[in-house]
């Protein structure tokens, strides 16, 4: 499928739209060494903006080399997650059953990393999934994980 000037202006649009999150890098490895930059799998922390006391770690492989350094790479697919209560849960206001909370690009402009809250009210939990899409197709290949609440805790929904 040719990319048009219509496909190029919804990815400028999507990309200007997407709630960009900020994460603290907390570690990285080197998985394939380049004279001009090695490709690397980094963690980073993403504090949930509704939820305080719940932190989403999220790994996930950065090209590195020229195009990495540059910023024009295109970061590979894969991702994983890892949710977790690391304070005491406060609710900063209602949440949606489900909510787009992180993006993260992965190219110039045509690909970012989702992370999605999803509200489980039977289970009384947050569940938190990962996955990446281009502006063209995405890819099946995602993550996930559960951060249940304490007991008494009530998910003020909208």
């Amino acid at each position: 499928m040719k990319i048009t000037t219509l496909h190029i202006a919804l990815a400028v649009a999507a990309a200007v739209a997407l709630p960009v999150a900020h994460g603290e890098e907390v570690g990285s490895v080197n998985t394939n060494f380049h004279i001009t930059g090695s490709d690397r799998v980094v963690v980073e922390a993403y504090d949930d903006p509704l939820v305080q006391g719940v932190t989403c770690y999220v790994s996930r492989a950065r090209t590195g080399g020229v195009k990495g350094t540059l910023g024009i790479a295109e970061d590979p697919t894969e991702a994983s997650i890892a949710c977790r209560q690391v304070g005491a849960i406060h609710f900063t206001g209602p949440l949606k059953q489900q909510a787009d909370v992180f993006s993260v690009s992965m190219s110039l402009i045509f690909k970012a990393l989702h992370v999605v809250r999803v509200v489980d009210t039977k289970r009384n939990a947050l569940v938190y999934l990962t996955y990446s899409d281009r502006v063209v197709s995405g890819s099946a290949k995602n993550s996930v994980s559960a951060v249940p609440m304490p007991a008494g805790t009530t998910i003020p929904l909208k």
